[in-house]
């Protein structure tokens, strides 16, 4: 399960959210109409994330490196929503699949794509900060980046929640993991 990176807490909230899966909306709400907002977004930049560790539901099971792509609007009565999308590669570590904690070998590769989206949430952006472009490139073991604290500083701590979440994982005949906030499915299993 993908970790939003508001000080980690991706898998709390996952595991917290295991419920009989529905699926039928995955995707559809990855997409700038989930926000009410006004005009073009305020901050509308991509960046590259490398060595992030990938945790499921039996603990850290691969390392994931993905482009992120951030869309914030404001609304007119000066909240903000924000949409975030991710697509990559992941590369399995193992020892654990994701789903069902089954055996799992390290170097099996695949893709993933998904994100999220935020509630209306309260804050005062930060001047100062590059709002449109490529961030560039940030390894988690290094230097991450909070997005939310980066343009909201503290402003938003108390506010942001975020709703809607999905990833999709595919690693050929080593099977398709769906991990959601209506609820996940499938597995990456194999050596």
């Amino acid at each position: 399960m993908r970790k939003i990176l508001f000080g980690g807490i991706f898998s709390l909230v996952a595991l917290a959210f295991v419920v009989v899966p529905t699926f039928a909306s995955q995707g559809q709400n990855l997409n700038p109409s989930s926000c009410d907002k006004s005009g073009a977004p305020v901050i509308n930049v991509n960046w590259k994330v490398i060595n992030d560790p990938d945790s499921g539901f039996h603990g850290n099971w691969a390392t994931d490196n993905y482009n992120k792509h951030l869309q914030v609007w404001q609304s007119e009565d000066g909240s903000y929503c924000g949409v975030v999308k991710y697509e990559g590669k992941f590369v399995t570590t193992g020892p654990n699949s994701p789903q069902d904690g089954l055996p799992l070998g390290a170097g099996i590769k695949g893709t993933f794509e998904g994100g999220y989206y935020t509630l209306p949430f309260t804050g005062t952006l930060q001047k100062d900060v590059q709002v449109k472009g490529n961030l560039g490139t940030f390894d988690m073991t290094k230097n991450p980046l909070d997005w939310v604290s980066y343009y909201f500083g503290t402003s938003a701590d108390s506010t942001f929640n975020y709703t809607y979440w999905s990833w999709t994982y595919h690693a050929g005949n080593n099977g398709t993991w769906i991990n959601a906030w209506d609820g996940s499915s499938g597995d990456i299993t194999g050596y």
